[in-house]
């Protein structure tokens, strides 16, 4: 079975940057959609980013020019980088990971990050 083991965030100041990464086993991540999102306490689950199998790039409106998703598929890894946090990121980050050929999708555990100002 598909498994995404989350690791990094944490809390920060406004202004502040930090880390997610992802490790994913049993899939074929190098062909595989994968990306981030996050849900604050009492609100919905929103996308933040996602980066395609071809190594193109989304962004929510809200996170664009201050987040960075990556991939590394040598070690089958997708990373958030998060620059200039703002109170309204605190959040927790979930990685998603989507067999287009199945149409299958899967989640991390998810990921606190916290923002104070």
């Amino acid at each position: 079975q598909v498994q995404l083991v989350e690791s990094g965030g944490g809390l920060v100041p406004a202004g502040g940057s930090l880390r997610l990464s992802c490790v994913a086993s049993g899939s074929k991540f190098d062909i595989s959609t994968v990306g981030w999102y996050r849900q604050a306490p009492g609100g919905q689950r929103e996308l933040v980013a996602t980066q395609t199998a071809g190594d193109i790039r989304t962004y929510a409106p809200a996170v664009k020019g201050r987040f960075t998703i990556s991939r590394d598929n040598d070690v089958n890894t997708v990373n958030l980088q998060m620059n200039d946090l703002k109170s309204e990121d605190t959040a927790v980050y979930y990685c998603y990971l989507l067999q287009r050929w199945s149409g299958e999708d899967f989640w991390g555990q998810g990921r606190q990050v916290s923002v104070f100002s």
